[in-house]
């Protein structure tokens, strides 16, 4: 029996997978892209718009027929699952959106980790829970550390007031852990805030504290000119009036009348200069009014 016919309408059905081009196309199986700089056919593109899509759908289909073309000719690596590729390492730059993030200064803990040779080891963020059979989470919401701030007894220590609520202080040496956690936080950003300015903590910090002291200083009615001078505090740099000579130059005395002359005869008084915010103050009163 001759089945070539049959053979030959079924394979009629599919499109081949060699695809000629007259400029051989670039490939960069790295980022699994191709770039084909062959021309277009404009009198495709220019045609309605049935013709155009399927035309366009024709190149992105031999494009995508190539790719697949040159990803099977890779190295291969078999798994119980299915065969892997290996690809290559890309060739092409491509640019960024933003600039590359700078290094991140080590803080207090990992700097004394790195001396001491302390390296970090990933453990579960869960554990199971013998009492309720299930797994919890060790901190935060519903975590382990906190059954600890929910016991129904609590033992007095012998040195605690027998009267004091031990809930209470429990409660509030959490409280002291967290400030204590979030002052150490605060630390490090400074710390890592200086690194990047080039300058050493202690003196970011002072820096910091003479420029608070200066503000505090101008918040008097005499900005700070009557207030105690502390030990060590820096002379507080403002800026002085100036007021021109009693005696100088004729030509510019004679300029400054000029000027004052000018606006006097061009009728240029306060009420004549248009203030812009009270402008539109104005106008919005106005459209609030007819609301």
């Amino acid at each position: 029996m001759d089945v070539s016919g049959i053979l030959d309408e079924h394979k009629s059905k599919f499109k081949s997978i060699q695809v000629d081009r007259l400029i051989p196309v670039e490939f960069d199986l790295g980022i699994l892209s191709c770039f084909d700089i062959n021309m277009l056919d404009e009198n495709k593109l220019r045609s309605n718009p049935t013709t155009r899509n399927n035309y366009l759908k024709e190149l992105s289909r031999e494009g995508a027929q190539q790719l697949v073309n040159e990803l099977f000719s890779l190295p291969t690596t078999v798994d119980e699952d299915s065969y892997y590729a290996t690809l290559p390492k890309p060739t092409t730059v491509l640019p960024r959106e933003k600039p590359v993030p700078k290094e991140k200064p080590m803080t207090r803990w990992e700097k004394f980790a790195k001396i001491k040779g302390i390296q970090k080891r990933k453990t579960s963020g869960k554990v199971f829970d013998e009492a309720t059979g299930e797994w919890r989470l060790k901190y935060g919401f519903k975590g382990v550390n906190n059954d600890d701030q929910k016991p129904w007894l609590i033992e007095v220590p012998g040195n605690a007031d027998p009267y004091e609520d031990q809930y209470k202080v429990r409660r509030e040496e959490k409280k002291e852990r967290i400030e204590k956690n979030k002052r150490r936080s605060q630390r490090n950003y400074e710390e890592r805030v200086a690194v990047e300015k080039g300058m050493k903590p202690h003196e970011m910090r002072k820096r910091e504290l003479q420029k608070a002291l200066v503000l505090s200083k101008q918040s008097t009615a005499s900005l700070g000119k009557f207030d105690e001078k502390l030990q060590g505090e820096p002379k507080i740099k403002g800026i002085k009036r100036r007021f021109d000579p009693l005696v100088g130059s004729a030509d510019k005395e004679k300029s400054k009348n000029m000027d004052i002359l000018n606006k006097v005869n061009k009728g240029v008084t306060k009420s004549t200069v248009l203030n812009v915010r009270k402008a539109q103050r104005a106008i919005n009163n106005a459209k609030r009014a007819k609301k």
